[in-house]
């Protein structure tokens, strides 16, 4: 006689680390967009006819006849020879101190896995990128934000924090912020590099925007300021981590870490664990792309974002309500917005896909909530008449949430 047996609970069999896992916003809000006749500025996508799709079909030709079947095989876990050097040169660092990851999200995974036990203080902008929280949320931090303004985080604020609170950790996007599109200036970037190192916290630099800057002037990373503040690249308490996704294409995953030699060790050991290593034919058909199409590739996307941007803005100032407030990016792929502090932009957002255009609301980017009358907007996947349209769509939108309180 067969036994009965009671269905199995899987969500009381969960780990608590599971339990602490949520869904990212964005995501859930591509499905809704997923149809032809909505302009989304949700996604933070590139644009996917910029893509160098020929020059990536020679490039994997090449890798394949150069490297032959090694370019299908398995590979080593700190990533491709050729392409770390290049990553080395670039940065003035030996290789050793440069780990290739399956994607940015990868490496943020990888270094909250290394580096957060539970309870770890963990310094967040406010708003953050919301996919970081999203890494570094299974391993129990607590968050403490820090305010931002115009020129990125408040250095004063972070100094009077460090006095009283030990942190481990700081997570910053210094160029072009996700969500905001802000920049650190160059006098903060210097006096967080010093306050960190002073208080002995570690700074995560999320840096996958710095090359898509369309006006203004580059400042130096949070990474070479910490080289210089410490003078070693094994003592500098600045992890860098950068990707080709936003520069190539986002399809090849392949993103990097540049980071001390302990931190280096652990990370390649993390890696080994999650997916041995990054594709090996991916990672060589980058390498192909280096030294000629990365260079023009970086170059066509600066000019059509600046140009995506430069038509949300105009627009914007003509169809949003005079107290709508809203950033001027100098890069990048993200602008954001300011509603009226009544407004609750996630509930606006049902209006607005009744008009067929579609955002991320801002409470997701908020380690510790609030955001409620705030959104993201993305410029790099739109057309510019998609951006005029959906702008004035949603500048209707605002208006129509605005009468109806």
């Amino acid at each position: 006689m067969t036994p009965v047996r009671s269905p199995i609970d899987f969500t009381a069999l969960l780990s608590d680390r599971a339990r602490r896992m949520n869904a990212s916003a964005i995501r859930e809000i591509l499905k809704v967009t997923q149809q032809p006749d909505v302009i989304s500025f949700a996604g933070g996508l590139p644009a996917p006819e910029l893509f160098p799709l020929e020059e990536v079909r020679r490039a994997a030709d090449a890798a394949l006849t150069r490297y032959g079947s090694a370019a299908l095989q398995y590979s080593t876990t700190e990533g491709h020879p050729p392409l770390r050097d290049w990553i080395g040169r670039q940065a003035g660092i030996p290789a050793a101190n440069v780990q290739i990851v399956t994607g940015s999200q990868q490496g943020l995974d990888l270094l909250g896995k290394i580096l957060i036990s539970e309870g770890d203080t963990v310094l967040v902008e406010a708003p953050t990128y919301l996919g970081a929280l999203q890494s570094f949320q299974p391993y129990g931090p607590r968050y403490v934000e820090l305010p931002t303004d115009d020129g990125g985080i408040d250095v004063d604020a972070l100094e009077a924090l460090l006095r009283t609170t030990p942190a481990k950790l700081l997570y910053a996007v210094p160029n072009f912020q996700n969500p905001t599109g802000r920049t650190l200036d160059a006098e903060r970037r210097r006096r967080l590099v010093e306050l960190t190192g002073r208080y002995g916290v570690l700074v995560i630099e999320d840096d996958p925007y710095g090359q898509l800057r369309f006006s203004g002037e580059a400042a130096p990373s949070l990474y070479e300021l910490g080289l210089e503040y410490t003078g070693d690249v094994n003592t500098n308490h600045v992890i860098y981590c950068s990707s080709f996704s936003k520069t190539l294409v986002p399809g090849l995953r392949d993103a990097w870490i540049q980071a001390a030699a302990p931190l280096i060790a652990k990370l390649v050991q993390a890696k080994q664990g999650a997916d041995l290593h990054t594709p090996t034919l991916n990672q060589m058909i980058v390498t192909e792309l280096l030294d000629d199409v990365l260079p023009r590739q970086i170059e066509t996307v600066r000019q059509a974002y600046g140009e995506r941007a430069g038509i949300m803005l105009r627009h914007i100032s003509e169809q949003f309500p005079q107290d709508v407030e809203y950033t001027s990016p100098q890069g990048g792929m993200f602008l954001w917005v300011t509603l009226p502090q009544h407004m609750d932009s996630t509930v606006m957002l049902q209006r607005a896909l009744t008009r067929n255009v579609a955002y991320v609301p801002g409470s997701p980017f908020f380690a510790l909530g609030g955001g409620h009358h705030t959104l993201r907007l993305s410029y790099s996947s739109a057309t510019p008449p998609q951006i005029e349209r959906g702008i004035t769509a949603l500048g209707e939108t605002i208006r129509e949430a605005l009468d109806q309180g």
